[in-house]
């Protein structure tokens, strides 16, 4: 027969230790968090092309290391490099052109430019440290050497401004204040808390995308100085745009898009072109 008096004590203990457990969760979450923020809040430094102040908690040599170390990968996922060197010789042509004669030249990063076999995707992006592509499609859909200069001083400027190193740094915060919430409210017998740890998660993903999109504008504001410093028409980065709004290749929702939509960016590079030229676009620019 059960002692009850032994089966009552064992079982008014259970929410004690319940709440114990609880306060332990919240006590680790709590550290997690702090040391998520800290770290951040340290890693600040100034960025003289943006002109501001951003969060990186690697170094350029890392950058450099983990651009070189993915950029393999990457380009088998576009069907590797495309095998006609003349694409290649024009691409790199105009890319180390426009380094060579614009602010990106006192920069530290060895750039390198790479034309990619995909011939049905029309893209270009830039990896950490100066690793550059463009597919064979965006290379066919453009029509003048200032198009590719566009498209290429877009994708210098995200090294140049370290968007990538700076992305790294709030992945790490995010992925940080996430895990502490998720540590807090889960509740192994309450499936519902599991709803809590998921859009937690979708928040720290929505926040991501939004710091993309900025991202994107900084490349296209700072991308019409660098083509007008190297001597091309800047005007031919709204002609990308226009090309981009006809391909279909744009998100139908902006939000939930890294990318702004083309037709939203004409203005913005419109705007950027008349504080360079604020008396208008010269003749003899490269188009």
């Amino acid at each position: 027969m059960i002692d009850q008096r032994q089966y009552y004590n064992r079982n008014r203990l259970m929410p004690q230790q319940s709440r114990s457990g609880g306060c332990l969760r919240i006590g680790i979450a709590l550290a997690v968090a702090l040391f998520a923020i800290i770290s951040f809040v340290g890693s600040k430094v100034y960025n003289p092309v943006t002109g501001q102040d951003q969060y990186i908690t690697i170094t350029e040599e890392q950058e450099i290391a983990l651009g070189l170390q993915a950029a393999p990968q990457m380009a088998a996922q576009f069907g590797g490099l495309e095998p006609d060197p003349d694409y290649q010789a024009a691409i790199q042509y105009v890319g180390e052109y426009i380094v060579e004669n614009s602010i990106a030249s006192q920069s530290d990063y060895p750039f390198e430019f790479h034309v990619l076999a995909d011939q049905k995707i029309v893209n270009a992006f830039a990896l950490p440290g100066g690793q550059i592509f463009v597919t064979r499609a965006m290379v066919d859909a453009l029509e003048s050497e200032g198009e590719i200069a566009a498209v290429l001083a877009h994708e210098i400027v995200h090294v140049l401004a370290r968007h990538s190193a700076e992305r790294i740094a709030e992945a790490q915060l995010a992925e940080g204040l996430t895990g502490a919430l998720v540590l807090a409210t889960y509740d192994p017998d309450d499936p519902g808390s599991m709803r809590t740890a998921q859009v937690a998660m979708l928040i720290g993903q929505l926040i991501q995308m939004k710091y993309g999109r900025d991202d994107e504008i900084t490349s296209d504001m700072i991308g019409v100085q660098l083509m007008a410093e190297a001597g091309y028409d800047p005007r031919a980065m709204t002609d990308v745009m226009s090309m981009l709004a006809q391909t279909g290749n744009a998100a139908p929702v902006e939000f939930f898009s890294t990318h702004p939509s083309p037709d939203n960016r004409i203005g913005r590079i419109q705007a950027a072109i008349d504080e360079v030229f604020p008396q208008g676009v010269p003749q003899g620019l490269i188009q």
